[in-house]
């Protein structure tokens, strides 16, 4: 088969490695090792050197791969130019401290091993590069990708994607100084200058090429065509920095932060994710297929020594740089737990230094073995970690924790929403109790003159203590639609007297709240945006009472779209909203001999007032 002499793989063997990855993945993660760990177990499985299913990981890896170019597209679509500037002391200064000490470190480590100077040096280099996917996949489970020590992270990584380029070139300049093969090695200074050139490059098609190209295509009203030429820019730029000397991944970043202010940014991310993901797990179980088990088996005390000094060594020194650049205790420890394995760099650095004479194939081959092993124990290593550093308990000092409170009106969650909506009750004098779970919140509201206690409103419990028995009214303010409809299941069943009043996310969330049975439920940016809309019609010259008529009318049919909704479902009453694009209206092949019937009460009324309107000329 055509697909067999191309890639190795036929059809079966694809099944088997969804296979894999579909028993493997739930499982970890449900044991709480991840996503990652379980990849990476299924691919040792599968693999050579377990079943052998496959024979050929590097065929499978060299594929894969794309997952992690597609990963740091994405990750470039987050990061806008003036943002990726902001972090230029992290990416160049924490960045480059740490490539350079843990490099110094990690050869000396090897050459106290008995390595020659060259090949430990290499040997370090290698396992210096952290593992881009590795370290981005758990930081994007955990939702930390955007926080200021995700960015910081992303920074270090960006780097080491930078430093491909010198490692590289240092290769060619230790096999000239061992006599190795270099007759057809570029000078490093040719080298640098290359890569320069295809990043200048990058950034000019970026600029001036990439917001045209897509407007063109977009025009063609093809949605295949998008995501091909998604597909095209990505693995383009990819290749074409591959071919300057440098990483792949950091040329897919540098083409997402080039598009990130594109008005296309969004559906580019559409388009791409579907593949990143897959193709990154196909990456972790090419990784595992590729651990030589017959090698750790014969130099397994080397390995293990090897992985040991190599992780604890790299993460002290991570550690040591991240005090340096003020990182607090937590957060340095956190990130030489995440930091301590080598990368997938490694293979490529490796292979190039076999191939120049600078390493022999069997300390490469140990090599690889305690980078894969390293990456493989790093999410063992952060579980160990939190286990060891549990999240530090919340201060209380200065918030009560709701207990016996007795009002007439209970208002639960206190954000911007129930700050105003209290202020009226407050005015006339009505008894309020607020509980919110947000503690920095309770002491923000203390400050302006608010009372408000601790809790969590999802807890029955916690409703005792703060009332809802005896309350009149019940008002839900959370903003999680979610934490609302929790919240409202509780109430309904167990307070069943009490006035229950809901702040909805949006309409498929408040036709929820009607169908549970609340009092009254209102869209949080409702009634906001129509009064934003009545001052524009003003500023723009519409007389003060007919803006107000047509706000009227706007709350009208909406509120008989909303009926229809509650009967028909989300797609009832399209025809009540107003589009700035002509619509056609279908009509009946034959007219109807009988006019239509109301179901229910509800319907009559609507029904009624058309017939209303129809007639009002």
């Amino acid at each position: 088969m055509a697909a067999e002499a191309a890639g190795g793989a036929n059809l079966g063997q694809v099944v088997i490695l969804l296979a894999a990855g579909v028993a493997a993945v739930p499982l970890f993660r449900r044991l709480g090792l991840g996503s990652v760990l379980g990849y990476l177990a299924a691919g040792l499985a599968i693999g050579p050197f377990g079943l052998r299913l496959f024979t050929d990981p590097e065929a499978i890896l060299h594929v894969a791969e794309l997952g992690v170019v597609m990963f740091l597209f994405i990750i470039g679509l987050e990061m806008r130019p003036a943002k990726l500037w902001t972090l230029r002391r992290e990416i160049f200064g924490l960045g480059a401290t740490q490539v350079v000490l843990c490099c110094a470190l990690l050869s000396g480590v090897a050459i106290l091993a008995g390595l020659p100077p060259a090949a430990a040096v290499i040997g370090a280099s290698g396992f210096v590069l952290s593992s881009t996917a590795v370290i981005m996949k758990m930081l994007d489970e955990q939702g930390e990708t955007a926080s200021d020590a995700g960015q910081r992270a992303i920074s270090i990584l960006l780097l080491e994607d930078l430093a491909v380029v010198p490692l590289l070139a240092l290769v060619a300049i230790l096999a000239s100084f061992s006599g190795g093969p270099v007759e057809s090695t570029q000078p490093a200074w040719m080298s640098v200058l290359i890569a320069l050139g295809c990043i200048a490059a990058v950034v000019a098609a970026g600029r001036w090429l990439l917001n045209p190209f897509f407007q063109i295509l977009a025009g063609t009203g093809a949605r295949e065509i998008m995501t091909a030429a998604a597909l095209l820019v990505v693995l383009g730029t990819a290749l074409f920095m591959q071919w300057g000397g440098l990483s792949m991944a950091m040329g897919a970043f540098l083409a997402g932060v080039l598009l990130s202010e594109s008005s296309f940014r969004h559906q580019l991310e559409a388009d791409i994710d579907p593949f990143r993901g897959i193709l990154l797990g196909l990456f972790f179980l090419s990784v595992g297929m590729s651990l030589d088990l017959s090698v750790v088996a014969q130099e397994w005390g080397m390995i293990l020594a090897g992985v040991a000094a190599f992780m604890i060594v790299k993460a002290l020194a991570i550690y040591g740089v991240a005090r340096l650049f003020r990182s607090d205790h937590r957060e340095a420890i956190r990130r030489a737990a995440l930091f301590a394995q080598g990368g997938e760099f490694a293979f490529v650095l490796y292979a190039a230094a076999v191939s120049a004479g600078v390493m022999d194939g069997r300390t490469s081959a140990g090599m690889t073995a305690i980078v894969i092993i390293s990456m493989a124990l790093t999410p063992l290593v952060v579980i160990a970690m939190k286990a060891a550093m549990p999240p530090p308990k919340e201060s209380f000092d200065g918030v009560e924790k709701a207990d016996g409170l007795q009002s007439r009106v209970l208002i639960i969650g206190f954000g911007r929403f129930a700050q105003v909506v209290s202020q009226p009750l407050l005015a006339k004098g009505i008894e309020v109790s607020t509980i919110e779970n947000d503690v920095e919140m309770i002491r923000a509201a203390a400050a302006f003159g608010f009372k408000v206690y601790y809790g969590d409103g999802t807890r029955l419990d916690v409703l005792r203590a703060s009332g809802a028995g005896n309350a009149e009214a019940i008002l839900v303010c959370v903003d999680k639609p979610d934490v609302a409809d929790r919240i409202v299941e509780l109430v309904k069943a167990e307070f069943p007297l009490a006035k229950l009043f809901v702040r909805a996310f949006d309409r498929g969330h408040s036709l929820r709240l009607v169908e549970a049975g609340v009092d009254f439920q209102i869209r949080e940016t409702f009634e906001s945006a129509l009064q934003f809309s009545k001052r524009t019609l003003i500023e723009m010259g519409v007389d003060e009472v007919e803006a107000a008529d047509l706000v009227k009318d706007a709350r009208k049919r909406d509120n008989e779209r909303f009926e229809l909704q509650v009967a028909g479902g989300l797609q009832a009453g399209r025809w009540l909203m107003r589009g700035n694009m002509a619509t056609p209206t279908p009509e009946p092949f034959s007219t109807p001999k009988k006019g239509g019937e109301a179901l229910n009460p509800d319907a009559a009324e609507v029904l009624g007032r058309e017939r209303e309107d129809a007639r009002t000329p």
